[in-house]
């Protein structure tokens, strides 16, 4: 079935709240509303309020009480109304949800959704990309998915690991990528996906910068330029990563995240690590400045990795 990236990952929620009575969803105007996004429209009508739970404003609650439900063995699926307001809950995440198995040999079966990235006019409270944050915290697992497919997958994979798993779905996605997906549950690998193959050199990123850097290698003339699509940042899908950078010679990383200490640089870091030898030229990084994402949409296009700038990097290295 034809569906948006939206319309998949309501479809992944529906179908954990049908296959297991155990899951339940809360977070802040996810029932009557619907969610600030609509992803969570008509499922209080279909399940009632007692598992499509409206929260008060309070993410660090949100969190703490799916941890506490956890704990007596149900699966609760959290909704941040933004990626950037799940700062209010990180001391649950980290410290109480994350070390939950290292401290007292629990599971912690939670899935925390955020609606994260930029492209929207959100401004700066409204556009981050925080997936970094939680990628040097033991005990958490972070996925990104960048299709309609991996959304529904990647959701359900999550919800059936007995960590806590960050999902990071990107709302300039929402209803600007389509694609078939399959009816009923199924679980997508927290593994890398190569998305186009080619020889030459190698764009590694995720999310929706997968589109922005499929674009840009549209537009180069001759080149055999192969696109990995990480799809899962913790656990990293080392063999994959390193594969493609050994195949190809020459490295692109793109990040929507601030440059600092983003996914890219981690990447980065192993490919020098474990494959230096194997490389033609410098690893190349394509990321948002260290700033806050502005309001005006003319200043957040020129911070916000685009088609033109991944496509003069693949350009550069491809002459070097």
């Amino acid at each position: 079935m034809q569906l948006t990236y939206l319309e998949a990952i309501s479809d992944g929620l529906r179908c954990a709240l049908r296959e297991d009575d155990r899951v339940f969803l809360l977070g802040e105007d996810i029932g009557v509303m619907g969610g600030a996004f609509k992803v969570t429209a008509g499922l209080l009508d279909e399940f009632g309020p007692e598992r499509v739970i409206d929260t008060p404003i309070s993410e660090e609650m949100i969190v703490g009480g799916a941890v506490g439900a956890a704990i007596v063995g149900m699966r609760p699926i959290c909704e941040m109304q933004f990626a950037d307001f799940v700062a209010c809950g990180f001391d649950q995440i980290v410290n109480v949800a994350g070390k939950l198995h290292y401290r007292l040999e629990l599971a912690a079966p939670i899935v925390i959704r955020l609606p994260c990235g930029g492209g929207v006019s959100g401004g700066p409270y409204h556009s981050a990309n925080p997936e970094a944050w939680f990628l040097h915290a033991p005990g958490l697992k972070v996925v990104a998915p960048s299709t309609a497919e991996d959304a529904k997958g990647l959701l359900l994979a999550a919800l059936a690991d007995p960590n806590p798993v960050i999902f990071m779905e990107h709302k300039g996605l929402y209803r600007r990528v389509r694609g078939e997906v399959p009816e009923g549950p199924y679980e997508t690998p927290f593994e890398a996906r190569t998305v186009r193959d080619g020889d030459d050199l190698v764009v590694i990123t995720y999310g929706a910068m997968v589109h922005a850097a499929a674009a840009a290698i549209e537009q180069l003339d001759g080149a055999s330029v192969r696109l990995l699509d990480l799809r899962s940042l913790e656990p990293l899908d080392e063999e994959a990563i390193l594969a493609a950078a050994r195949e190809c010679s020459k490295v692109v990383i793109v990040d929507e995240a601030n440059y600092t200490c983003a996914i890219g640089a981690q990447v980065s870091a192993l490919i020098a690590e474990r494959a230096f030898e194997d490389l033609d030229g410098p690893i190349i990084r394509v990321a948002t400045p260290d700033v806050p994402i502005p309001f005006a949409p003319e200043l957040e296009r020129a911070v916000l990795p685009s088609v033109e700038r991944i496509r003069a990097a693949i350009t550069e290295l491809l002459a070097y």
